[in-house]
């Protein structure tokens, strides 16, 4: 599996996944700032910044990072992609609870860095997920289609 995952094909996806984070992270940060300041408690802003983020990562990446255009999707696809992405959300607001525990009250700055760390540690778990469960039939269909 590490040698499938340092080939070409998903350094490049890797990093086109990578991008998207750091786009969508850069969106989920101001949106998580603009409504802790408008006094939206942070679970709440929270899960909002991250079910918007989640839905852009979704498009973005079916189409960039792994190619595939919007008619093989289905609602398997759709259903499994929110279905990592509920577990993903689940470590980040982990990840916050316990940093906010073990540090006391947070200010906007720790709330932040917390997120940092939490989109760090699900990054690649993430990018497995997508390859192999939520894109991978679509994936393996665009391969036969490309070798035919």
């Amino acid at each position: 599996m590490i040698r499938r995952l340092l080939a070409k094909e998903s350094t490049s996806q890797i990093a086109r996944l990578a991008t998207i984070g750091a786009l969508n992270t850069v969106n989920y940060f101001i949106m998580l700032n603009v409504l802790r300041s408008a006094g939206v408690s942070l679970f709440v802003a929270v899960t909002v910044a991250f079910a918007v983020a989640t839905f852009i990562s979704y498009v973005l990446n079916r189409r960039w990072t792994f190619g595939l255009d919007e008619s093989s999707g289905g609602a398997g696809e759709t259903l499994r992609f929110y279905l990592v992405n509920v577990a993903a959300w689940a470590m980040t607001v982990a990840v916050i609870w316990l940093a906010d525990q073990l540090f006391g009250p947070m200010n906007r700055l720790g709330e932040n860095l917390a997120s940092v760390v939490a989109s760090a540690l699900i990054l690649v778990p993430k990018f497995l997920s997508y390859r192999q469960l939520v894109f991978g039939k679509a994936i393996a269909a665009a391969r036969k289609t490309v070798r035919a």
